[in-house]
């Protein structure tokens, strides 16, 4: 499939921006932020639509504070899960392709494997079961639509709702505080938006319909992934390990997050590359980490 029109929603994004940049190349893209199309305003979308006929539709606007989602538990519906529905039925009067944005947080955590595809989903947050109600939105209302699972997303943009994406806030904190304390027990896969964005436009040209865990490759957790970017830019800092905690009336967060892929493998689509080599490439990218000849990579952690 090569997309004539994209409108990609949520613009401005870490990932939105990346996927942007791609199709920039080859297609007519309109990336508006929120401020200038809220998903959740039937009228703009219709609008939208309306005026800018698009022929694929890549959802990455989300209510995505997983705490805030506890606490605003509307917005966290009328973000994730009804205005998704909406943008499915307006693909499905118009012809466009769907990819919804989602997450591992569909599921519980409690599994000691990576979970597939076909693993039964059971959000224990507000966050969770509202993105889990925006992919039954998405693939109920729009035939051909294609739900991507992914996780721990940095990417050169940031994010604008966290005050910048887990890399920075942690070497910001490093730089300015000293010792931090980080939770070990929490897995998952750190993911590059330029890596993401690349293997959702290949599942698109693919024409990958349905559900589909896309994350870079192997595992870590939230302690691991900030002691390899200490290492990787040599800040000599404490990083204590801790346990997850759940404070009253806070978010339940899955303790596995990692997920496999079956329907990549299927299709024909190239794995994503280690998280360690993202990190890596991010951290040069950004400016954080100068060139080298010899690409610096971490252990496994």
């Amino acid at each position: 499939m090569n997309p004539e029109r994209a409108l990609i929603t949520g613009g401005g994004g870490q990932l939105a921006s990346d996927l942007a940049t791609l199709l920039d190349r080859r297609s007519d893209v309109y990336s508006p932020s929120r401020a200038q199309l809220d998903i959740t305003d039937d009228n703009a979308v219709y609008a939208a639509f309306a005026a800018f006929r698009p022929t694929l539709v890549l959802n990455c606007a989300a209510f995505h504070n997983v705490e805030l989602c506890e606490r605003d538990e509307e917005r966290a519906f009328a973000v994730n899960a009804r205005a998704v529905g909406r943008l499915a039925k307006r693909c499905s009067e118009v012809g466009a392709k769907l990819v919804h944005i989602s997450t591992n947080y569909v599921f519980d955590g409690a599994a000691v494997q990576p979970y597939a595809e076909d693993d039964l989903p059971a959000p224990r947050s507000i966050y969770g079961i509202s993105k889990l109600a925006g992919e039954h939105a998405a693939t109920s209302y729009a035939q051909g639509a294609l739900v991507v699972r992914t996780a721990g997303l940095y990417g050169l943009h940031g994010s604008a709702s966290k005050g910048g994406n887990f890399v920075t806030r942690m070497v910001e904190r490093a730089r300015g505080q000293g010792t931090l304390s980080v939770v070990a027990d929490q897995l998952l896969t750190p993911t590059f938006t330029a890596d993401l964005a690349s293997g959702i436009l290949d599942a698109v040209a693919r024409g990958v319909s349905g559900t589909l865990h896309l994350t870079n490759a192997g595992a870590t957790s939230w302690h691991g992934f900030t002691e390899a970017i200490m290492l990787l830019l040599g800040i000599e800092v404490e990083v204590e390990p801790i346990a997850t905690t759940q404070p009253v009336g806070g978010a339940d967060r899955p303790l596995n997050g990692v997920m496999r892929s079956s329907v990549a493998a299927d299709a024909g689509l190239a794995s994503l590359r280690a998280w360690q080599e993202a990190l890596s490439d991010y951290l040069q990218l950004a400016g954080l980490l100068a060139p080298r000849d010899n690409r610096m990579l971490v252990p496994n952690l």
